[in-house]
């Protein structure tokens, strides 16, 4: 099994699950970008089959939770197929973007991929929770998990898909009822309207973040999440994650704003991350906190 090296924890529990354990899972280092390196892909693959390992799976991301990295669909799925991998998508975050025409670059090659999902929940307005699962061939999933004792025989299992034989478990909530309530509620164009806004918002943050000299980006805005942290351009690795974890104390210990953090490449970095259906440029006057280490004004709307 492969995966990027910014890759969800699930995807490691997941093998451990099926029951190839992590030993297999081989992760593939990502480039500045946080995208996998499909060269390094190949070249592992490459390497595992010489030794007389058969590869399995690749999973790819598309919106990492670190850093909401794209991993490059086009080169992976031909990589997959070559070989003869099942690819896997991992959208759970930015695949709800999709529903943008200007945002469908990345599923470039997606008649390549096996399997796909994303989480409702994360962006489009569903209450935990809700994922859509996508599979180009259900009756390899029938296949693998269908059991079918005499109590589960219904007659209507001609006529139905019975997601029950899906997956790992045989029942399951009415989780599509509250995603057509919002569809009904908002259709696709409010959705559309509401995630627009929130890359806008996202691309101006960026903009104030480029514009001071103690700020730096520390990754893409792929999406509406800003990874960003405090450099004075003069302390050592160590004094800028302990400025950084104060700073992140200092914003959060307000309870107006709440960021998160996250570790990219070694380095500590803060994480907005702007996902709210009312979130506006107006939320409020603009609040002032004094950061004690470095006696600077921080805005944060």
């Amino acid at each position: 099994m492969y995966a990027s090296e910014e890759a969800h924890s699930s995807i490691e529990k997941g093998v451990k699950i099926a029951g190839y354990g992590k030993e297999n899972l081989c992760y593939i280092s990502a480039d500045e970008n946080f995208a996998l390196i499909p060269s390094l892909l190949e070249e592992a693959v490459n390497k595992d089959k010489e030794k007389g390992f058969k590869p399995v799976c690749v999973v790819a991301s598309l919106g990492t939770t670190s850093s909401a990295g794209i991993d490059p669909l086009e080169p992976i799925a031909e990589i997959c197929r070559r070989h003869g991998i099942w690819l896997h998508v991992d959208a759970a975050y930015g695949g709800s973007a999709v529903i943008l025409e200007e945002k469908r670059d990345m599923l470039r090659e997606i008649e390549g991929v096996d399997s796909f999902v994303f989480n409702p929940h994360k962006w489009l307005l569903i209450n935990f929770d809700c994922s859509a699962y996508f599979v180009k061939d259900p009756q390899l999933l029938v296949r693998t998990m269908e059991m079918t004792p005499e109590y589960l025989k219904p007659a209507s299992d001609a006529q139905v898909n019975n997601y029950r034989d899906w997956g790992i478990q045989l029942g399951r909530r009415f989780r599509a009822l509250k995603l057509w309530f919002v569809l009904r509620s908002y259709g696709v164009e409010g959705l559309q309207e509401m995630i627009r806004e929130h890359l806008r918002l996202a691309g101006l943050f960026r903009k104030w973040v480029e514009g001071e000299d103690i700020f730096e980006l520390m990754a893409p805005v792929n999406f509406s999440l800003i990874c960003f942290r405090l450099n004075d351009g003069k302390s050592s690795p160590e004094e800028l994650e302990e400025m950084n974890r104060e700073l992140l104390e200092e914003i959060n210990a307000t309870g107006r704003v709440f960021l998160t953090h996250a570790t990219l490449k070694g380095k500590y970095t803060l994480r907005m991350s702007i996902g709210q259906r009312t979130t506006s440029i107006n939320d409020g006057p603009c609040h002032c906190f004094l950061f004690p280490v470095t006696q600077i004004h921080i805005f944060v709307i």
